[in-house]
């Protein structure tokens, strides 16, 4: 919820500081990449030296980011907040993974579309949040929201305390051996190297949605800032739901059917979304949310499967791709806005859920949980 403000404000800061497009895909390339860079590093160090309290720390990043987005006055110290953002998430997510992870029960699906549809739930608020709360109070009430940070900050040192006193049976798991793979070297990299191109197709195009979806309907069919903020808040709502269902589904039927199905279901819908009306933009922003958005605990649980005595490691290295994804994305679309227009950017990335047929390539690792 509070990294979500920062895409959500910037109607707002775009007006306020008077920054072109390619501005605001240098402010979200700013926060993606602090968020994607670090993420594989610190989940290689994790691996190896766990470390509980980092949680706390990320989120502790994280409210020190929102503090300085709230006084923000010059466009330099709005790239030091969406840095601070960045990283408060790059050190979160790599040992918050693992915990899903460790507190599964097995069904590691479940676990992570849990985890993740947290986070997605709580970006579908950022929108809502900004139209209502800062939008008619100003810039200075992003401040309270760090009252949620400092909430955060007080539950993750609990959970810091009870993932130290779980690693016991995390350690005993590896000596059994369960931490070993069944593929080739040459057959996981290429595996790995699949999946990083179906990250691609899914943040490249959920980027186009969520930070130009409001100036896209505000520019096409002239409603007002905060009609569009709603009807971004029903596409957030729509991928927080496609999120939960993806990892459960993905332990009953297998996890490269749901790959198969999310990134490739969505072509049809995507390369309607340009050629619509209002109505019917809105109404199909939630199958293509939904569907997208089902992917993404399948593909970081059949990654974790690939490798599975690396946790840390994938858990930072997929999150990192598709935070950082996310802002080249940004920037470059940005940048193509200006010089092309909104409309024309969202026919080209209507072609990007295509890349899903390399799926075929993928080999069955792990196995289907039978139902009781």
């Amino acid at each position: 919820m509070s990294q979500s403000l920062l895409p959500a404000l910037y109607p707002i800061l775009k007006q306020s500081f008077h920054l072109s497009f390619s501005d605001i895909g240098l402010l979200t390339l700013t926060f993606q990449a602090t968020a994607s860079l670090l993420q594989p590093v610190v989940g290689l160090y994790t691996d190896r030296k766990p470390k509980p309290y980092s949680l706390s720390f990320g989120m502790g990043l994280t409210l020190a980011g929102l503090l300085l987005l709230s006084t923000a006055w010059n466009f330099a110290i709005l790239l030091l907040a969406a840095g601070l953002l960045g990283m408060g998430s790059s050190v979160f997510h790599p040992e918050s993974s693992r915990v899903a992870r460790i507190a599964s029960g097995g069904q590691h699906g479940l676990a992570q579309s849990v985890f993740q549809v947290g986070g997605n739930a709580g970006s579908s608020l950022g929108p809502l949040l900004a139209a209502f709360i800062v939008v008619p109070h100003g810039q200075s009430s992003i401040a309270w929201f760090s009252i949620t940070a400092l909430l955060g900050i007080a539950v993750l040192t609990k959970i810091g305390g009870w993932y130290k006193r779980s690693m016991a049976a995390v350690v005993k798991a590896a000596n059994r051996g369960e931490n070993q793979s069944t593929l080739t070297t040459r057959k996981t990299a290429f595996s790995i190297a699949i999946l990083l191109a179906l990250i691609f197709s899914k943040y490249f195009y959920l980027a186009s949605i969520t930070n130009y979806y409001t100036f896209y309907l505000i520019h096409r069919f002239h409603v007002s800032v905060q009609s569009a903020q709603v009807y971004l808040f029903v596409f957030l709502g729509a991928v927080a739901a496609g999120t939960i269902i993806g990892g459960p589904v993905g332990d009953r039927i297998g996890r490269k059917r749901v790959i198969w199905g999310s990134i490739l279901g969505v072509l049809p819908f995507s390369l309607l979304l340009p050629h619509v009306s209002l109505f019917w933009t809105g109404v199909l922003s939630v199958p293509i949310g939904m569907i997208l958005a089902s992917a993404f605990p399948a593909i970081l649980v059949y990654a974790q499967e690939l490798l599975p005595g690396r946790i840390g490691m994938i858990s930072g290295l997929f999150f990192g791709l598709a935070f950082g994804m996310a802002g080249v994305a940004a920037a470059v679309l940005g940048n193509l806005a200006d010089r092309t227009g909104i409309d024309f950017v969202y026919q080209i990335c209507a072609f990007l859920p295509a890349i899903g047929v390399l799926t075929a390539f993928l080999p069955d690792v792990g196995g289907k949980r039978k139902l009781a």
